[in-house]
């Protein structure tokens, strides 16, 4: 798959089957319209494209607003959404930059433009909710008729179900916030999974006898956060079993920077004490413990780190 910034890359394919989205988690409503898409797309002898936007636009009108904390909770990172991406079949991504330049372009610029001249779409699918262009004047209805005058075929995928439940990034966060770990990974159609490069942190887990691996969360509302139990992948052949601090760490640091601190629950001697660093791994939030707690001291930190390994492990053993 490959990946570009924009839309103004030789390497571009010369036309698209197109979808356009924030496809925040790549649920299996996402899922289900890539492989529409890319049934589509090899039946129009066309390379597969998603269209999405960072920041999300969402984002993007909150903070322009001075409101911040109205922007969604971020289910995934850029690079776990192209991870998934990839994995779906997509032939490329455009990532736009959402701005005040894009959020003031009129529906028909958007279709003239992005779509047209920018990725030469000879097909769009969209969803049923989709909008587009300033103050979100552009329809589906506007698009189909731009198609049939302009010559790009449009189509619409309706909302997607599971167990009569519409599957939806709001769902998923609202099943994250919830701690449901099984409900979102029934939303997902798979275990919600952070990824990225292990980097250093301030050795405090080593102190308190519980070294820890320790991951960026780029944004600083995730959909998730608390104490979990976790498997990681990629440090061995088999993923490990592990306990994860996904949040802002209240006791040791008024940051607000978001980490996911993983203590692995085993750790294969042949790996030697620092091989984590610099590797890229994979962690699965499999069950939620609980919340996160502000100790009253280090000392107390370290009892309720203990306590969380054990009931990570009992939590194991009746798995």
């Amino acid at each position: 798959m490959q990946v570009f910034r924009g839309f103004h890359h030789p390497g571009l394919a010369p036309a698209c089957a197109l979808t356009i989205g924030n496809f925040d988690g790549v649920h299996r409503g996402h899922q289900a319209m890539l492989a529409l898409l890319i049934n589509e797309a090899r039946h129009r002898r066309l390379a597969s494209c998603v269209m999405t936007f960072e920041p999300h636009p969402r984002d993007y009108f909150a903070a322009r607003s001075g409101q911040p904390d109205q922007a969604p909770a971020r289910i995934a990172t850029l690079r776990d959404k192209l991870s998934e991406l990839e994995r779906c079949g997509v032939d490329q991504v455009v990532v736009l930059r959402f701005d005040t330049a894009f959020a003031a372009q009129t529906p028909q610029a958007f279709i003239d433009d992005v779509l047209l001249q920018g990725l030469q779409a000879r097909y769009v699918l969209v969803g049923d909710d989709f909008r587009f262009g300033a103050r979100r004047a552009g329809d589906y209805a506007m698009l189909d008729a731009a198609g049939q005058r302009q010559g790009f075929d449009v189509a619409r995928m309706m909302s997607y179900e599971v167990h009569g439940l519409r599957v939806s990034s709001s769902a998923v966060r609202e099943a994250l916030a919830a701690g449901d770990m099984a409900r979102t990974a029934a939303l997902l159609g798979r275990p919600y999974s952070i990824s990225g490069h292990v980097v250093h942190g301030r050795k405090l887990g080593r102190e308190l006898g519980f070294r820890t691996l320790n991951l960026r969360f780029a944004h600083r509302r995730p959909a998730a956060m608390g104490i979990f139990v976790v498997r990681v992948h990629g440090l061995a052949e088999t993923p490990l079993p592990g306990v994860a601090s996904l949040g802002v760490r209240p006791t040791v640091e008024d940051a607000g920077r978001v980490l996911l601190e993983t203590h692995c629950l085993e750790w294969p001697a042949s790996l030697g004490p620092e091989a984590g660093y610099g590797r890229v791994l994979k962690v699965e939030l499999l069950h939620k413990l609980h919340d996160e707690r502000r100790y009253e001291s280090l000392e107390a930190l370290r009892a309720g780190i203990a306590q969380d390994e054990a009931d990570a492990r009992a939590w194991f053993a009746r798995s």
